[in-house]
């Protein structure tokens, strides 16, 4: 394991569970202090107590990213404790789907839209605000999908459009503040190991015999996968990738 973020901060938002949690993980590990933010404060003392457990540094902080107040709040937190705001990866996300679009009850739309999308943009906005103050900037990836800009299935419409709306936003934002020294990039994960990729009454069992038809590769990704596509993207490795969307999803999308 190398230390390509030893002396950096990493702001994580989701980060209660799945990729969300395997992304603050693999961060602190590679010697990050971490803020892991999210709504259930109970879920992210967890994932705080696993990075501890290993000898890292993090802590928690609840946040609605729907409400710019509690973002600029979180990244002003961020910055008190560490020092800095090197690197955010905006992951917090909420899947409400299975309904054609004439179906689409407007609340789910709404909730989509609100936390995929709303989310993301204040999120950016709040943390660009910190990085482009800084002298060395900063890294964002935001987590897409799959699903909406790479490839679409019947009855997922909203959140196919938060999805692809986020991968257009991404470019937009990478767009706007590279000359402000902040890179932006995406990650659009297909199926992965989390309780999101299962359907209604599927087991996990169930999802691995599916998968090995369903996914070229014949399998759903881990979140550690997932997670070191993260770290690529915002690493110094990187440095010249901005306005990406990297899809990790076994060739579902190819």
């Amino acid at each position: 394991m190398t230390a390509r973020f030893t002396g950096k901060t990493v702001l994580v938002t989701g980060a209660g569970s799945g990729i969300g949690r395997a992304v603050a993980l693999a961060f602190a590990a590679e010697g990050a202090s971490v803020v892991g933010a999210g709504r259930t404060a109970t879920a992210l003392d967890e994932t705080v107590a696993l990075i501890e457990k290993e000898g890292g540094s993090a802590v928690a902080v609840t946040a609605d990213v729907t409400r710019s107040e509690d973002v600029r709040a979180l990244v002003r937190h961020t910055v008190e404790r560490f020092g800095s705001l090197d690197v955010a990866v905006n992951n917090a996300g909420v899947f409400r789907g299975g309904a054609p679009i004439a179906d689409l009850p407007e609340e789910d739309w709404r909730t989509m839209l609100d936390i995929n999308v709303t989310g993301v943009l204040l999120s950016l906005q709040a943390e660009v605000a910190q990085m482009r103050q800084q002298p060395t900037g900063g890294a964002i990836v935001n987590i897409a999908s799959n699903l909406g800009a790479h490839s679409r299935l019947p009855g997922l419409a909203g959140y196919l459009a938060g999805k692809a709306a986020v991968s257009a936003l991404t470019r937009a934002a990478a767009l706007d503040h590279i000359a402000d020294g902040v890179r932006i990039n995406a990650v659009s994960p297909g199926p992965s190991d989390t309780a999101m990729s299962l359907r209604p009454g599927e087991t996990v069992a169930d999802r691995a015999a599916r998968m090995k038809s369903a996914s070229p590769l014949g399998r759903v990704s881990s979140t550690a996968e997932v997670a070191s596509a993260v770290l690529y993207l915002a690493s110094p490795d990187a440095a010249s990738i901005v306005g990406a969307d990297l899809v990790i999803d076994g060739g579902a999308a190819a």
